[in-house]
């Protein structure tokens, strides 16, 4: 079973109407309610083979199967709701990606395909927004080490910004040395370019030439993949 850690309640990187943090926050909450009777039916379950009736632990059984099934859709749509509003054009650059608001297999499962979209798209670096850990409980930055991880399972060099909430990643395979450019404060767009970065940025005002979005692209192409293996994980909400 994966288990599943909450960035804390701040899901939004950005300013937000309340009607996106709560379809956010209600999806959340209806996944919690389903993980609930999930393990409630399951206890049951076991309660009743204890006692040696074998159909009514076989419907149980079955019953919380179905609310697991639930449970992971309601994740699966907040993940995808959260990541879409945090992701929005005009709210990050090509090079970065927000994982504000995601559990932590979510935030895994969603660096992984945009490492691999990065790559092959022929861009040389990400900066990933990780949060600080302000607003998660104890204050503990819960998807900086995930991030850390994959990065050292892929033999991806990275370093953490100036900025606590964000760590820079080489995708090429060299060194993590961040040119040395002028501050920037914000977790969203920087007017700062990097080695590498003319070209993609090039392509950008291509694309935008042709109305097409790079980092709509992105989110349109790592999404479904992500959303595809979330379905075949078990997760248990902490």
């Amino acid at each position: 079973m994966h288990e599943m850690s909450h960035m804390g309640p701040r899901a939004f990187n950005h300013e937000q109407s309340s009607d996106a943090e709560a379809e956010y926050d209600r999806l959340r909450d209806l996944a919690r309610q389903e993980a609930q009777k999930r393990g409630s039916c399951f206890q049951r379950s076991q309660e009743a083979y204890s006692n040696g009736d074998g159909a009514a632990a076989k419907e149980l059984s079955e019953q919380g199967k179905a609310h697991g099934r639930k449970m992971e859709e309601y994740n699966k749509r907040a993940s995808e709701f959260i990541f879409r509003e945090n992701n929005a054009e005009g709210r990050v650059e090509p090079d970065t990606i927000d994982l504000h608001g995601q559990f932590v297999e979510e935030a895994e499962e969603i660096l992984e395909e945009r490492i691999k979209y990065a790559k092959a798209h022929g861009q040389t670096h990400l900066h990933v927004i990780v949060g600080k850990g302000n607003h998660s409980a104890n204050h503990l930055q819960k998807i900086k080490p995930r991030v850390e991880q994959v990065c050292r399972e892929l033999g991806l060099q990275y370093t953490t910004e100036e900025n606590a909430g964000r760590i820079y990643v080489n995708l090429t395979g060299g060194p993590a040395d961040m040119p040395t450019l002028p501050a920037h404060s914000g977790y969203g767009p920087s007017p700062s370019q990097y080695p590498g970065q003319q070209h993609n940025q090039q392509q950008q005002q291509q694309q935008q030439q042709d109305n097409r979005d790079p980092v709509a692209e992105a989110v349109n192409a790592v999404l479904p993949r992500v959303l595809r293996k979330l379905e075949k994980a078990c997760c248990v909400v902490m």
